[in-house]
């Protein structure tokens, strides 16, 4: 049985998706001169790339402009919410605790960060909706 195809953008796709959210619409060759810098490509590899991404709701592409001009089909944040989701669900079993315990015993955390994630942790906590959600989980 063939695995269904993923959504989400690997590695090249999110060189791609990093030139687009950096510098809006851009034509095929545009984003094959940026991968060019990066990563020796062809032309042709890149104008397969942005197709696959396209079938894959990652891209949208302006076809009434010449040349076409492809922009991301979502924001950099939101791409990262879907991304880290699948990744709690998958490898998590869909507990954000687990994953943000793994990340924190995994590298050394700078006071800055620990600073930040106690901030945020304490907005999160003076949110009513936030509490009943922690509740239940």
């Amino acid at each position: 049985m063939a695995r269904p195809a993923s959504t989400q953008p690997t590695e090249v796709e999110l060189r791609i998706l990093r030139k687009l959210w950096e510098s809006g619409a851009c034509t095929a060759r545009e984003i094959h001169n940026a991968l060019t810098e990066d990563k020796g490509t062809n032309y042709s590899t890149t104008v397969k790339m942005l197709a696959v991404m396209f079938e894959k709701g990652l891209v949208e592409r302006d076809e009434s402009s010449f040349p076409m001009t492809f922009t991301a089909a979502t924001g950099q944040e939101e791409t990262r919410r879907n991304v880290m989701s699948e990744v709690i669900e998958k490898l998590y079993d869909g507990s954000a605790k687990s994953l943000v315990l793994q990340v924190l015993s995994s590298q050394q955390a700078s006071q800055a960060d620990l600073d930040e994630i106690r901030q945020l942790i304490e907005q999160l906590e003076s949110k009513p909706a936030a509490r009943k959600k922690a509740k239940r989980g």
